[in-house]
Order: C-alpha cells, then structure tokens, then sequence
C-alpha cells in the first residue's frame, strides 16, 4: 500500500534537496521533497562563508582545482574535483536564475578570499548571509512552482526490493503517522552529522539521518573519519555556539591566546590562512598549552560600520553577546563543521544500490578528500545535483555505469555484551572526548566499545528523538571505527599516536552493514 507515488522523491531541503527538486520539476517529473523540519530550516541557511566558483579575472577552473586538491591531503577524487571547478559557472548562473542575488562591487560580482585559497573566488549573498539568501530563495522558488512538500516528516526507512530502491517509509513528527510514499528514484539529501559532537556549528537537524537511511538499506558509506572542525566558533557561557566565518580572517583578521600572543606564524606560513585543519589543531593545542577553553580572534582595525556592512549577522550577533567586533577581541574556539565522509557516491549521484541517489554533505563524491577546501561545499551541491538529475531526466545519452560494490567494505562489530541504553548527551561528550580534533588509538577504542554497547539496547525509536538518536550512533560507531582502523594522521585526521601521514594509507575506508539492504 503507498500513500502516493512520485518520479523523485527527495529527502531533505536544503540547497541540494531544492536545487534536485526544481532542476527535475524543470524537467516534468513529479517531485516529492521530505523533510523533517520546516522546508526552510536547512543547514544551508547557516552557511555564512559563500560558494567558491572561478568567476574573477585573472583566476581559472585550473587553478581552483589545484588549490581543491592541496587541501584534500592525498585523498582527493581528482576525476570528480575537475568536475566540480569547470562546472562551477553556469551553476551559478541557475543560482541566479532562480533569484540568488549575489554581491556585487563596481558593477562585478564581488568576490572574497578564504583559507588555503590562491586568490579570491568566494562569492557572497547579503554578506554573511549567502546561505540564508539561497534557502529562502530555493524554497519559496519550489513553492511557487507547485513541488510538492512534506514538512514535519522524518524518513526513517529506504524501502528496497528486487535490489532497489523503490519507496521511504516516513514519520510525522507531529500527528505520530506512518506513510509509504513509492518513488522511481529515492534522492537523499539531509546534511550532515555535526551533531555527533558536544561543540559544533550545525544546526539540530544536523543529525545524520541520511547516512542511516542509506547504510540500513545495504549502500555503502566512506571517508567517516574525516569531520572538519571549524577553527572559530564563538564560544561564550549561556550562548549557543555561533559560526565565525573563515572570511573574517580572510579580511584580516588575527588569532591570539590567553597570554595575548599570535600564535599562527609558528604553526604555518600562511598564518590565519592556513587550511582549517592546521588552524583548528593550532588553536586547540594553543587551548590546551594556556588552559583555556578558548583563543581570541581580532579585526579591531576595522570600524563599526564596515563590519556591519561584511558580515551582518556575525556582527549583530556578537553585539547581542555584548561584544563589540571592531572594539575588542572575540572568544573563539573550534567546533565540528563538517562532514566529509558520507554515502559514497560516483559523480552522477548514484550509490551502490540501484535507484538510491545521494547529493549534497551526506554524499560523498571524493572532492573534499581528507580536508574540505572552504566554500567548496555549497558549489558540490549545485554541480552534482545538476548532474543526478540530468542522469535522471534527460534526453538519449550514454547511461553511465554505477559505481561498483568494494569487494574489501568493512563491517562495524557486532552488537554484543553489557546493554546500557544511550542519550544524546553521553554520545555528544563520548566524541568529544575521544573522537575529535585530536584522537589516539586507546581514546577511539573506548569510544568504540561504548557505541556498541549503546547500540545493542537502543530503543525502537517512537518520536523524532528516537530516530535522530539512531541515526546518531550509526555515523558515530563508523566514524570511530574508520578512526581507530586509519592509523596515520591525514587532513582533519589527527591521531598523537600516528603522527605522520603515511603512504600506506593514501587510500578509503569504506563501510557496508551485512544485515539486510540490497
């Protein structure tokens, strides 16, 4: 029994899920978008820094793939990354085609700089608000267009059969109902997994939910040990964590300590430029070194009225936190940002079980490799979305080959041993102590055996809770195990045990459930 049947049916509603939705509603299908918060309350919206495109003068696809590849550390999918800079353009045109209004200078586009990039190539909507700006505009772009919409519903199953992927099974978080909604494609498209961590710049929703739903249906998952960590969160007691764009530091501004030194230049000598993983380990180990829980972020050379002008919402938020940006220091600390693992995918969209699609951060196209190079993320969206659903929908063309099974994926141990029923909380603290910034091998085993057991007696879940915490622990339980298992320090992998990058493991680890799926 279905309770409606659609050509697409996507999960999720942030710039990934929409852009599918009216790239394939261009194309006459019928599209179905799920998501379990409102339409407009995406991660995208929290996205400050901006969207990188090779767009300037002087600057070339050639060169933003360069820089993409440095800041991968070896683990880069040079195929997909060459895709993902000389598709850049005409994406942002459908951007701004679907009314994106992007900053413009001297009657250009203006375009900022971000760490590890050669020149500036980041563009901007409304200043810090470019995420903002593109999900309200995506969204009330879909409504108008009739794009069929489900709010306040929770994929909680991918329903596979004959080996694929044929329907979501689907939870109102409000009413409690269940419903079956048939698809002749399933594209998930749910962000990320910030929230497996006790500090971090994500949203709530950011729960991981879509790499659940594809790992339970039998599609494989890769790269789950790579979480970026953002170097400059504000951290303030009694304020929730907020994001300090990597453009603040890309207009100047400096990293102190404690003890008032800037401590940058003794780590790199791009200084607070440097890619985010060598600034996030800076300031942690700064952190640690001076006792405190935080480092100061300074841009006191700029007046008032500019940094209103540059970053709107940081600079009122930190006025409503009682801090003046461009009168005193900022307190800062690094959060978890990003993930960069996720349901593998080729470049067309499509995981390892047939008809099962993937885009946008719970994907994982092997563009970031080991350390996402900023502002990449948002164009990974638009350009491989495009792609999934001119797989999809267009015209005649060559079919490309789905990405094979890896015959070496790996199994996460089995549940086993003392039950102890898990909490959000317990997990939070669990990877924050011992499967963050910094990990070593008997901190990642702890955590390890921890997840398992809470795994064995987790609760059939009966609420959103429930299934967010099941969702929660399976990225979790392979995030440690590719963690434990990797035993290099590699991008925004760091283990004190295995310091050194080794060749050896210049390669992925990928994870694949031997229950049920396809």
């Amino acid at each position: 029994m279905t309770d409606g049947s659609f050509d697409l049916v996507v999960v999720g509603s942030g710039i990934a899920g929409l852009y599918a939705a009216l790239q394939a509603h261009e194309h006459g299908a019928s599209v179905l978008v799920v998501t379990k918060g409102a339409v407009d309350e995406a991660s995208t919206r929290h996205a400050q820094g901006g969207i990188a495109a090779a767009v300037g003068p002087g600057d070339s696809p050639d060169a933003h793939l360069d820089d993409t590849i440095a800041a991968g550390a070896g683990l880069v999918d040079e195929a997909a990354a060459r895709i993902l800079v000389h598709e850049a353009a005409p994406r942002i045109a459908d951007l701004v085609r679907y009314g994106v209004h992007f900053d413009a200078a001297d009657g250009a586009v203006a375009l900022g700089r971000e760490a590890a990039h050669s020149t500036a190539r980041i563009l901007h909507a409304g200043g810090d608000s470019t995420g903002l700006e593109i999900e309200l505009s995506l969204s009330s772009l879909a409504r108008r267009e009739g794009v069929t919409i489900l709010e306040h519903t929770l994929a909680n199953r991918v329903v596979v059969e004959d080996g694929r992927a044929r329907a979501v099974e689907v939870f109102d978080t409000v009413d409690g109902r269940h419903a079956r909604y048939e698809g002749g494609h399933i594209l998930i498209a749910t962000g990320g997994a910030g929230q497996m961590y006790r500090v971090t710049t994500n949203p709530p929703i950011s729960t991981g939910d879509g790499v659940a739903l594809a790992y339970d249906s039998g599609a494989e998952i890769i790269d789950m040990e790579f979480t970026q960590f953002h170097p400059t969160a504000l951290v303030l007691p009694g304020v929730p964590v907020f994001l300090i764009s990597e453009a603040v530091r890309g207009e100047g501004a400096r990293l102190f300590n404690a003890h008032g030194d800037r401590y940058m230049l003794r780590y790199d000598d791009r200084a607070e430029l440097a890619s985010r993983d060598v600034v996030a380990r800076a300031t942690h180990r700064e952190m640690r070194e001076t006792g405190a829980d935080h480092v100061l972020l300074d841009i006191t050379d700029r007046d008032g009225a500019w940094l209103a002008a540059r970053f709107p919402q940081i600079y009122r938020h930190c006025l409503d936190a009682g801090i003046d940006m461009a009168r005193a220091r900022v307190p800062v600390s690094p959060a978890a940002h990003y993930t960069m693992g996720g349901v593998r995918t080729n470049t067309w969209g499509e995981t390892t079980v047939p008809d099962l699609f993937a885009v946008g951060e719970v994907a994982c196209t092997g563009v970031h490799g080991a350390n996402r190079l900023a502002s990449n993320s948002l164009l990974e969206t638009v350009v491989f979305a495009h792609r999934t659903v001119e797989r999809l929908f267009r015209a005649g063309g060559d079919v490309p080959a789905p990405p094979a099974r890896t015959p070496d994926a790996r199994a996460l141990p089995p549940l086993d041993g003392e039950r102890e029923v898990p909490t959000v909380e317990g997990l939070k603290r669990l990877m924050w102590d011992h499967v963050a910034i910094e990990r070593a091998g008997k901190g990642l085993a702890t955590a390890s055996a921890q997840l398992t057991r809470w795994a064995a007696a987790v609760p059939t879940p009966r609420d959103r809770a429930g299934y967010e915490l099941r969702a929660l622990l399976t990225c979790a339980r392979i995030a440690t195990a590719a963690a434990l298992t990797r035993e290099e320090s590699r991008g925004a992998h760091c283990r004190t045990d295995f310091p050194e990058l080794r060749e050896d493991w210049r390669r992925h680890l990928v994870y694949r459930t031997t229950e049920g799926g396809a």
